[in-house]
């Protein structure tokens, strides 16, 4: 895989698809974490006389434009970051996309509006995806691929169109990619691999795999409470995906088998309703037992007695993958769990991992240090496929 020193850059239209898909409040940026990965590689083509064109998606517009997921917020804070005007064109590939990249000069950069407002960047037709990657081609002399968030996807300006030019990845990919190698290749051990967030069904895939890989696998957030059904405890009004308890069976079974040690929460802090995280209002929060949640609470975070035990099975680890947070913790009473998870990453001397999406969030959310983990990874979704070993799309197109 080639990288941008291979290239020559100067006074190349260079079109950088990175990922700049961040959270929005009205047009405030609630996490620039993104924005701020991708500042690496358009400084370094900036630096050597590069026009930058720069593409993104944000959010999940319907193919056509919608105000609400419009990149303008993002181009403002974007030349924050890098301390100079951006052009932000107000389509993609129109009047607005030609005249901007038109007026770029050597060492400047250009914005093009959100990516998904044009049907044909997610299409599944080949033709009218690759349709829109020959318009977008039309822009740009050269490729550069820095968007890991969005390299699982087979869509135009990920998979399409560095078939049309020359090209290489960017900075952030060869980053993210040296990092998951060590979680896939010559591991240190013990690999501990700490997995969270809401759906269990979202990371089948990962632990299938990571049964042949990690040495344990804790386990928090919603998707806990199948794992508590599985074991034949009630959840109360906990998140549960009954559809994938004998899933979730299999895997205790076969994990049990081949020595890998699964740790579930031991106790749990509940509510009785779903806390408002607008207003933060408390939620009178209970610390109850994991195997006996009544039927008028529901689990939404894990409890004191479950932090200090996934805090003790870290502090050995030499390898620590962590992917999805413990409980909600945009919410007061429901975030020590997952501040527990992040201060015990920081605490062990292994070498950690913080997988992307939410969990890279409440890391900054809480206040920790982003410089004191091994890596915080800018893709979820694409970081687990990746370890669940399947072939990426967006990385597959930028091989030689």
């Amino acid at each position: 895989m080639k990288t941008i020193d291979d290239l020559q850059v100067a006074g190349q239209r260079v079109f950088v698809r990175v990922d700049l898909n961040v959270p929005l409040d009205g047009e405030t940026i609630t996490d620039d974490g993104r924005i701020r990965a991708a500042v690496p590689t358009i400084n370094k083509l900036l630096d050597l006389g590069a026009r930058v064109i720069v593409a993104s998606h944000l959010g999940r517009p319907k193919g056509a434009p919608d105000p609400q997921y419009s990149l303008a917020p993002v181009a403002r804070r974007l030349g924050e970051l890098l301390g100079k005007q951006v052009a932000f064109a107000t389509d993609t590939v129109d009047e607005s996309a030609q005249a901007t990249v038109a007026g770029l000069a050597d060492g400047e950069v250009a914005l093009l509006e959100n990516l998904r407002f044009n049907a044909g960047e997610t299409s599944k037709d080949d033709a009218e995806r690759g349709a829109f990657a020959d318009r977008l081609a039309t822009l740009a002399d050269l490729y550069v691929g820095d968007g890991f968030g969005a390299v699982h996807r087979k869509h135009a300006s990920v998979y399409d169109l560095p078939a049309r030019l020359p090209h290489a990845a960017g900075e952030l990919i060869a980053a993210e990619l040296s990092v998951l190698k060590k979680l896939t290749e010559d591991v240190k051990r013990p690999y501990a691999v700490v997995l969270g967030g809401a759906k269990v069904s979202d990371k089948l895939g990962v632990i299938d795999h990571l049964l042949e890989k990690a040495d344990r696998i804790l386990i928090g957030g919603g998707m806990a409470y199948t794992f508590l059904k599985a074991q034949g405890h009630e959840v109360g009004g906990s998140l549960l995906q009954e559809d994938q308890v004998p899933a979730v069976q299999d895997y205790l079974r076969r994990a049990k088998e081949r020595g890998v040690e699964f740790v579930l929460p031991v106790d749990v802090t509940a509510a009785s309703e779903f806390p408002d995280l607008k207003t933060k209002a408390p939620a009178n929060p209970r610390v109850i037992a994991a195997d006996a949640i009544p039927a008028d609470l529901q689990g939404l975070d894990i409890g004191p007695e479950t932090r200090k035990l996934y805090a003790s099975k870290l502090a050995d680890a030499a390898t620590v993958f962590w992917n999805g947070p413990m409980g909600v913790f945009e919410h007061p009473d429901f975030a020590e769990g997952t501040r527990a998870v992040a201060q015990a990453l920081l605490d062990s001397p292994a070498f950690t991992v913080v997988g992307g999406g939410d969990s890279a969030a409440a890391v900054r959310i809480l206040g920790f240090d982003e410089n004191a983990f091994g890596h915080i990874s800018t893709g979820g979704g694409a970081s687990l496929e990746y370890l669940e070993g399947k072939t990426l799309p967006g990385l597959a197109a930028l091989e030689d």
